[in-house]
């Protein structure tokens, strides 16, 4: 595949004999956008393609930039020994050399022409190479996200042209773009469509993605916030709802006597309708159906409501007084004594009562 990169003219002088000599940065390491169409992908928009440091350093690809020759502008074709002569205006040298994420290389001018067209600000440079570009998406170790690889860089000429991005960074585009002027990206910033560089562009999209990223944790934050508030508003509702149905259950000291004697006056009812009733442990309703069963049968009141237990209840209570120990003991007198069969008992009481016989014959 045929790409071409763009980076500032350095730095230049003018030799004796009239020729331009500089030295500039011609290509870097990193993530460069591509149109889709520039990489046979008309399909994308966008392409982000990354240059390892491994391709972009190699010996190999370092190498194809000495000796490459250097043209006005990129030619239709890839310049080789047979169209050399017409194409060329210069050659870089071959101290090739890194530049921190750069590489560097030495050049002359030697075309009047060419050189005047620099002197004049056409000082832009743009290198025309091949690479193999594989389709295969990722991060590199700073945690940036590319789309696409390049490997087997090698260069086959070094261009001046008129137009391209200030300083010394790199750009890839095609002939078309480098002929018209830079290539500006379309981005998209608080809904105003803008155009930018493709640097601006990664740094805009960056700071974009950080930011969508912030904006949905915060919102993730206040979601799960609301949701634990409302647990435990649903929490406290429920507490409140117990204290309130346990303080329906108590009772105060009126209403606790008023219960005690309710349920004194029922037990007393029931035994005395029915002495043999059992009231202990049974709740008002149970002591209630007990004693009209006993006293008209199971029969006469199976499937019958309770309002109808009652009912029966207060009626029969109705010819009853309830039993009173107390006043049935003072009415009564002193229960007799005991009896026994005692003989040594009977023999004491009997001797006490003849003894005064004994004493009226002696006094006869």
């Amino acid at each position: 595949m045929h790409l071409t990169d763009r980076v500032s003219l350095g730095d230049v002088r003018i030799t004796g004999d009239g020729y331009l000599v500089t030295d500039a940065r011609i290509a870097r390491t990193g993530i460069q956008i591509y149109a889709g169409r520039e990489v046979g992908r008309p399909d994308l928009d966008r392409v982000r393609v990354y240059r390892p440091e491994a391709e972009v350093f190699a010996r190999d690809a370092l190498a194809s930039l000495a000796h490459r020759p250097v043209t006005l502008d990129h030619p239709d074709e890839a310049v080789t020994a047979k169209n050399w002569r017409r194409h060329s205006v210069g050659i870089t040298g071959d101290e090739v050399a890194r530049d921190g994420t750069f590489v560097r290389v030495p050049m002359v001018l030697m075309d009047a022409a060419a050189i005047s067209a620099v002197q004049d600000g056409k000082r832009e440079l743009s290198c025309g190479y091949t690479c193999d570009l594989k389709f295969d998406a990722g991060k590199t170790p700073e945690g940036e996200a590319y789309d696409a690889v390049q490997t087997n860089i090698r260069a086959n000429h070094l261009a001046i042209v008129s137009a391209g991005r200030a300083g010394s960074d790199c750009r890839i585009g095609d002939d078309a773009d480098e002929e018209q002027g830079m290539t500006l990206q379309k981005v998209t910033v608080d809904g105003i469509t803008v155009e930018m560089s493709d640097t601006a562009a990664q740094v805009v999209s960056k700071v974009q993605k950080q930011l969508a990223d912030a904006t949905a944790a915060l919102a993730k934050a206040n979601t799960d916030h609301a949701a634990a508030i409302a647990a435990k508003d649903g929490d406290l509702a429920k507490k409140d709802a117990e204290i309130d149905a346990l303080k329906g259950k108590v009772l105060d000291a009126a209403a606790l006597d008023a219960a005690v004697r309710a349920r004194g006056d029922l037990v007393a009812k029931a035994k005395a309708i029915a002495p043999g009733v059992v009231t202990d442990g049974k709740s008002d309703a149970e002591i209630r159906h007990a004693v009209v069963a006993a006293k008209i049968g199971d029969a006469a009141i199976k499937d019958k409501p309770a309002a109808y237990i009652d009912a029966r209840f207060d009626i029969l209570a109705e010819g009853v007084k309830p039993a009173d120990p107390v006043r049935d003991a003072l009415r009564s007198g002193p229960a007799p004594a005991a009896q026994t069969t005692d003989a040594a008992y009977t023999s004491m009481v009997t001797g006490l009562q003849d003894a005064w016989k004994g004493q009226q014959k002696g006094a006869a």
